[in-house]
């Protein structure tokens, strides 16, 4: 099931049928263990619509799939990400700090965004005056139920001031965490059984209409699982409405920095596209 969050109301997609509901308190939603199943039950009472009208609806316009949930974030879980890492750290003595982490035990967990500082797709996502080097990592996002069970998966663009992060790992925050540096969407896919290591991860950024960097990879790159993911999440922290984590990012441009004007679209197999245009701020 994907479930969409419009302007004008909520959209489900379910075995090519769809169906139209009222605008739905989110925080209620996401906070229910079982949620697919609530879903399929809920979703009985609500418009059967054509597939043309589905269409019709999206146009209107989308906003971020959640309610007030926090997003969180794990690091250097793909190879591509650590090697990058290392590379934009290690003028600083940072480097072996993320080699570090791809090997232990523990992964690196961090605070994104709170629902105010998240872009709708097709909106604005911003890269920092104060830092010239800024790329968008696409990465497969959990939705994580309150007791920490992964009940969908969505698409997450954590923006990233890499200029930041590079000259001392401890400005992770300030690389990471500020207004319009995450985006989700375009859709929850609800379902709680995991997504098959073949699923891919594409990224195209386009300047004034032309390709200017591209990247893929699979989920049979990621490192850590999605439940190990929540389980350290989870540990000495709890979320009653639930949350959402962005799981890292295993295509990191080379050479590049983006633009205002930029278009982002991070492709994942299954829940669809997310576009965001850049802007600053």
């Amino acid at each position: 099931m994907r479930l969409y969050k419009l302007i004008s109301g909520t959209l489900l997609e379910k075995n090519n049928n769809h169906f139209f509901g009222p605008e739905l308190d989110w925080d209620d939603l996401l906070g229910r263990e079982q949620l697919p199943k609530l879903l399929a039950a809920e979703a009985q009472n609500w418009e059967a619509i054509s597939p043309e009208k589905a269409e019709e609806l999206l146009q209107e316009g989308l906003l971020p799939p959640m309610g007030n949930q926090e997003i969180w974030a794990a690091g250097v879980t793909y190879y591509r990400s650590r090697t990058a890492r290392i590379e934009e750290s290690s003028d600083s003595g940072g480097g072996t700090f993320y080699d570090k982490v791809y090997v232990a035990e523990r992964p690196e967990l961090f605070f994104k965004a709170t629902a105010s500082r998240v872009a709708p797709p097709g909106g604005k996502v911003n890269i920092r005056k104060d830092s010239n080097w800024n790329v968008p990592e696409p990465e497969l996002t959990l939705l994580l139920s309150p007791s920490g069970k992964v009940q969908g998966f969505t698409i997450g663009n954590d923006m990233s001031s890499r200029s930041i992060e590079g000259e001392n790992p401890l400005y992770l925050p300030q690389a990471k965490v500020y207004l319009g540096s995450a985006s989700i969407g375009p859709c929850l896919l609800i379902q709680e059984e995991a997504l098959p290591d073949t699923t891919s991860i594409s990224l195209q950024i386009h300047r004034n209409t032309v390709l200017v960097a591209s990247g893929e990879t699979t989920l049979a790159q990621l490192k850590r699982r999605p439940e190990e993911l929540a389980q350290w999440l989870y540990r000495s922290n709890s979320f009653p409405i639930g949350c959402l984590m962005m799981t890292g990012t295993g295509i990191v441009p080379d050479d590049f920095t983006l633009e205002v004007g930029d278009e982002v679209f991070i492709t994942i197999a299954t829940i669809g596209t997310l576009h965001n245009v850049v802007s600053s701020i």
